[in-house]
């Protein structure tokens, strides 16, 4: 039977620390799905949603088993419709765990069909966030450690258009 995971976030925008729990993923799934979300709720993102699609498909084309979509509404909901038995969730410090374990619980509340898998970041990519980048670029500080070449060019023509 082949197990089909959902890594879903905004990705606004994708970082080396995103990639580096997708690579990871890839190893324990048959197929991960990098799902984008389109609803963004309160947050205002830097990059369009088609922007943020493109820059994640970038970014993960090498991975055979990885496909990246976006998707509209409650994220337990689409994984169940679209058949994924897991939803991929990092963990990069303590500080995330509460949230996230609420997350999971509701989730679970939702649909029993759905499992939360939990990774943890390579160590060199545990303080690394999409608004510590973005903050980053947008002082003119580097970002080429945190992301891949073409986001940090997609980063260096916001910021510098601000």
């Amino acid at each position: 039977m082949a197990i089909s995971a959902m890594y879903p976030g905004t990705f606004d925008p994708i970082t080396l620390g995103h990639e580096d729990l997708v690579r990871r993923a890839a190893r324990l799934f048959d197929t991960v799905v990098v799902a984008i979300a389109r609803d963004t709720g309160s947050k205002q993102p830097m990059f369009s949603f088609d922007e943020r699609l493109a820059m994640a498909e970038d970014a993960l084309a090498e991975y055979e088993n990885v496909e990246v979509r976006g998707y509209s509404g409650l994220t337990v909901e689409y994984a169940r419709t679209h058949g994924y038995q897991a939803i991929v969730r990092g963990l990069r410090a303590v500080s995330d765990f509460e949230y996230e374990f609420q997350l999971a619980n509701m989730n679970r509340a939702l649909t029993e069909e759905v499992e939360t898998v939990f990774l943890t970041p390579t160590d060199k990519y545990t303080y690394i966030s999409s608004t510590l980048v973005r903050e980053v670029a947008s002082l003119g500080g580097d970002v080429s450690g945190f992301v891949s070449p073409k986001v940090k060019h997609a980063l260096d023509g916001v910021t510098n258009s601000s």
